[in-house]
């Protein structure tokens, strides 16, 4: 992991402030979405980039009741089922 020396204060309401130029280096954008993961005793953010939850494509997805699946997962599945799909 690399430091980058930037060290910032939690505020009342729990929030830190991420600098301008971590955020441009990172492409994240304003009302952008945040992934949190915790490993050992770090915290660790991710922007957040839906993908497809059977085979993590991020090409070609579909919301199906709030998940995310691509076409191509779709087509495999219509396969294992023994059903055909015209194209």
């Amino acid at each position: 992991m690399k430091s980058t020396g930037i060290v910032r204060k939690v505020d009342e309401l729990g929030r830190v402030v991420l600098p301008i130029e971590l955020r441009r280096n990172m492409g994240i954008e304003i009302k952008d979405s945040l992934e949190i993961f915790v490993e050992d005793n770090m915290i660790i953010l991710k922007k957040y980039e839906p993908a497809d939850i059977f085979t993590g494509s991020m090409e070609d997805l579909i919301d199906y009741k709030g998940k995310k699946v691509s076409r191509a997962s779709i087509l495999e599945m219509v396969r294992i089922a023994g059903m055909e799909v015209k194209e």
